[in-house]
């Protein structure tokens, strides 16, 4: 993965920041979910009321079926995740294998080692609980290293920050322009003599093109980066939903949903399409855990379509 070059100013932020991180990471788990989390929550809901006109309205857009009241405590318990979000992602500044393995366990694990022993996969996830937990997998299985593939973000401090993060022996990032390159000139050897899994977070706003295709998805017209079913179809990879369902504060269980097998024939857009109905799935089944607060649909379905 090309490195953000950062001035010295920047460096010396960058490490004032990571120190920072560090040090939050070890302090106790009481402190961190009980006191902070509860802190951000109060802060993000009442005080800054982050993005609460979108998240209402994404909210109203796609539940038209609940009631006000019940809308209202999806909206509550969304801030909720959102602060225990942000504990979760800066503790991984100080995570070792064994806790990570604690904080994320894999339901059905030995069914889907047999899978996808030995083989390149696709694990294609969304913005759904603590999404950078699902880079966890190559702590249980060595042999396979996650590739997450990512947008770059636009602050080189943040940029950098993010790459220590999710950079290291079980996982690499990649950003999105370079996935499919780095995928072939890496598959069949992968990375230091490890399968590659290629995570791809598909449920982000893409940009519009004219041969968008729309999803109904959530009671609305959407489009949804394709990226992954490009790549499947175009090197006969297997594709599998990734499940992250939040047990307590903190902790997760990952588990995995067939998408794709590689070699059955599919019409256009159809490994999306199964994509999107196990994600709509998912959020209805748990809403608050979806990032709501994501400008989603921006674009909006011309009428002559």
């Amino acid at each position: 993965m090309k490195r953000t070059e950062l001035n010295f100013i920047q460096k010396i932020w960058l490490e004032f920041l990571w120190l920072g991180a560090r040090v939050f990471a070890v302090m106790p788990y009481w402190f961190k979910y009980y006191i902070v989390e509860n802190l951000l929550f109060f802060i993000l809901y009442y005080c800054l009321r982050y993005r609460m006109k979108v998240v209402k309205a994404n909210l109203r857009n796609s539940f038209p079926e609940k009631s006000e009241q019940e809308r209202a405590a999806v909206c509550r318990s969304f801030y909720r995740t959102l602060a225990e979000i942000f504990v979760d992602t800066v503790n991984m500044a100080h995570m070792s294998e064994e806790k990570g393995r604690t904080v994320l366990t894999v339901k059905g694990f030995e069914e889907h080692y047999a899978k996808v022993h030995g083989r390149d996969w696709i694990a294609m996830t969304a913005h759904f609980g603590c999404w950078e937990y699902s880079s966890f997998w190559g702590l249980y299985v060595p042999s396979q290293i996650i590739v997450a593939v990512y947008h770059p973000l636009r602050s080189k401090i943040m940029e950098a920050f993010y790459q220590r993060l999710r950079n290291g022996d079980h996982a690499t990032t990649v950003s999105m322009n370079e996935s499919l390159r780095f995928f072939l000139r890496n598959r069949g050897k992968g990375l230091h003599g490890r399968n590659l899994v290629m995570g791809l977070i598909a449920d982000q706003n893409p940009p519009r093109r004219p041969d968008s295709h729309w999803f109904r998805f959530l009671n609305q017209d959407t489009i949804f980066f394709d990226g992954g079913e490009k790549l499947a179809l175009k090197c006969h990879l297997p594709v599998y939903f990734v499940k992250m369902d939040r047990l307590s504060r903190g902790r997760y269980e990952m588990s995995f949903a067939p998408i794709y097998d590689g070699v059955e024939p599919v019409a256009e857009n159809e490994i999306t399409e199964r994509y999107v109905r196990l994600l709509e799935a998912e959020i209805r089944r748990r809403p608050e855990l979806w990032i709501w607060s994501h400008k989603r649909w921006k674009h909006k379905r011309d009428v002559n379509c």
